[in-house]
Order: structure tokens, then sequence, then C-alpha cells
């Protein structure tokens, strides 16, 4: 991103090559039928305000999802729309929360227990479990200090936790957590 910053086109390239897959993830879970247009507009941006990028305050990632948020926040906006939750029709493509889940039947009680949780916990939420941001990341994509995303992660992951917890036969809890504990 330094490099970028300084004139260097080939280092962009580089970063869309890296950071698109991730980037377009983050729109397909939230607005599919939006998110070629989305991630668009994101490299656009990212493109023209690539000289504010500063490494001191975190990674490229964590700056390009920051990016991200905002054209999202700005396409919701436009749109009239509010924070946006994960649908039926939204599929996770690494399937890794779906084989930390026991049972195929735990997604739509997932999906429900997401939309239940004020949009700011659940989007950092999101980037955290889905996008693999660090809590100081986050934090920084939803311009709040790194110790309220931290304790407002906890709150949600408590939320989501008291909401999952099904019974089991044998008397055991069964909790579909994975990535989100």
């Amino acid at each position: 991103m330094t490099r970028s910053a300084h004139g260097d086109s080939a280092a962009f390239t580089h970063l869309v090559k890296d950071h698109s897959s991730a980037l377009h993830g983050y729109f397909a879970r939230r607005m599919p039928a939006a998110s070629e247009d989305l991630l668009a507009e994101t490299w656009l941006q990212a493109f023209a305000a690539r000289r504010t990028f500063d490494p001191a305050r975190g990674s490229a990632r964590g700056w390009l999802f920051g990016v991200a948020h905002n054209v999202l926040a700005q396409y919701l906006r436009r749109a009239g729309r509010q924070e946006p939750a994960p649908g039926p029709d939204v599929t996770d493509p690494w399937q890794v929360v779906d084989q930390r889940l026991d049972a195929a039947a735990m997604a739509p009680a997932l999906r429900r227990a997401l939309a239940e949780l004020p949009p700011e916990e659940r989007e950092l939420l999101l980037l955290i479990s889905w996008e693999q941001l660090t809590p100081s990341e986050a934090a920084a994509v939803v311009g709040i200090p790194a110790g309220t995303a931290r304790s407002r992660l906890h709150r949600a992951r408590g939320r989501l936790r008291d909401r999952l917890t099904m019974p089991r036969p044998a008397g055991r809890n069964l909790t579909a957590m994975g990535d989100l504990a």
C-alpha cells in the first residue's frame, strides 16, 4: 500500500489480486445483488485515497475493509436502507462456519440471532469472524476505539451464546459459536 501511495501502480495491482476475494465475500454476505458494483466502487475509492493510508494505524487489509465499510454505508444511505442483516439467501463460501455447527439446522438460528444484534455489534462480530480482522482493525473500520470494540464484541458474543445454546438429549448443551467464541 505504501509503494502504491508513492506512485508504484504495480503495487496497487497486487493489492487488488490479494484482497478482492475477501472484499467480495464481505459484500456478497451483506448485499449479494450489489456485491460486484460495491467491490468496484471500493477499488475506485481505495485507489483515489491510497495516499491517506498510514501503516502506523493498521494493516492495508484493515484499511481496505474500512473503505469497503464506508462504500457499503454510502450505498445503504443512498438506497434509504438500514444496515443489512445476513439473510437466508446469503451463503458463506468458506464453509468454515457451517462445518463448526453441530447440525445444519442451526444455521437459520444463527442468522436470526445475528439479525437481532444491534447493527454495530453485528458488524464488529462479522468483521472479526468472517473477514478475519483483528478487534483493533474492526474497531478502526467502524470508527470506534479498540476498547469499546472489545466490550461490544464481548456483549455480542454473550448474546449469541445465550440465543444459540440448545439442549441436547444427554443433558449437555450444544452451541454454534465456533469462530464466534
